[in-house]
């Protein structure tokens, strides 16, 4: 299916928001691209938006996303208990917001941290996953995959990485109100040259996407990736769905090598390395879409 992707004003425009309460009562604002075909579950990268997944803002696209705003971002309400920011309860937001929308089952994504919460809900509500499409990201031990690319061993990496969001998370005060302000200029959209993301993806797409991302305080988000690389590897010997996982061959955040092993280990998955970073969805927009399309098609021939 072709993609032309239209500018920012009119993909947000696709988006249709609605506020559920999860299982321990915090308020989540859910979203959904309201377009039609098979029903999809994005587990979004931590503190990200619907603008980091332009493909799927198209009213073509042939599926119908639905996803939400992670705890403390983008309206979705702080828990009052600070620590019930880990995976257990994502899982249950995702089981909300798939309640929510009515559907049953369906294929989930996962970006970065999201993978977490899609193969945890995996595991856990199996009769709720019909397939799973990881993009950069592993299920488990995400601080562990980080900076792979450099050939450090892992628990140097994993240190490494910890260490530096606590600095942040520590600094956030400090640093939060130059982010909440920082404007988008043509310096700012360098990011797209630092080895976290590349050329390919479009500047006033990535603008779009960094706007919202730039109004969650630099402490809170540090404090959510903390809480959420608590989570352990998942046992991918429960996987027994179909899957695909499609790593960026130069990703710093999650290592290509960490995503293909994961692969291996699960019977029905594939493995796609593109050239690229962490933000596939904007990089390789068209791609990721083939990707889905493509997993879905295997779902259904499996269960006919």
């Amino acid at each position: 299916m072709a993609l032309t992707l239209e500018s920012p004003p009119v993909l947000a425009s696709r988006l249709r928001f609605s506020d559920i309460a999860s299982a321990d009562g915090t308020r989540i604002r859910v979203w959904t691209n309201d377009a039609d075909g098979p029903v999809v579950l994005v587990c979004n990268g931590l503190g990200t938006s619907p603008y980091a997944w332009p493909a799927f803002l198209d009213p073509d696209c042939g599926i119908r996303v639905v996803s939400w705003n992670h705890r403390g971002v983008g309206g979705s309400d702080r828990p009052v208990d600070s620590s019930k920011v880990g995976i257990d309860e994502y899982v249950d937001d995702a089981i909300a917001v798939l309640d929510h929308a009515g559907a049953d089952a369906c294929v989930v994504v996962g970006w970065s941290f999201g993978v977490n919460t899609a193969f945890e809900l995996a595991v856990r509500q199996p009769h709720r996953v019909h397939g799973l499409l990881a993009v950069a990201g592993v299920p488990g031990n995400t601080f562990g995959a980080m900076l792979e690319p450099l050939r450090m061993p892992r628990v140097v990496r994993r240190t490494i990485s910890v260490n530096s969001a606590r600095a942040l998370r520590r600094s956030g005060p400090l640093v939060t109100p130059f982010t909440t302000r920082m404007p988008l200029t043509p310096w700012t959209l360098a990011l797209r040259y630092s080895g976290f993301m590349f050329p390919r993806a479009r500047p006033d797409v990535v603008r779009l996407a960094l706007q919202e991302f730039l109004t969650t305080p630099i402490d809170w988000y540090m404090h959510l990736a903390l809480e959420a690389a608590r989570h352990p590897r998942v046992s991918l010997s429960a996987i027994d769905v179909p899957a695909t996982f499609v790593a960026g061959r130069w990703d710093l955040v999650t290592g290509a090598r960490e995503m293909a092993t994961a692969a291996k280990r699960i019977p029905q998955a594939t493995y796609v390395e593109l050239r690229g970073g962490h933000f596939l969805p904007l990089e390789r927009p068209e791609t990721i879409h083939a990707e889905l399309h493509a997993l879905i098609r295997r779902v259904r021939a499996r269960d006919n």
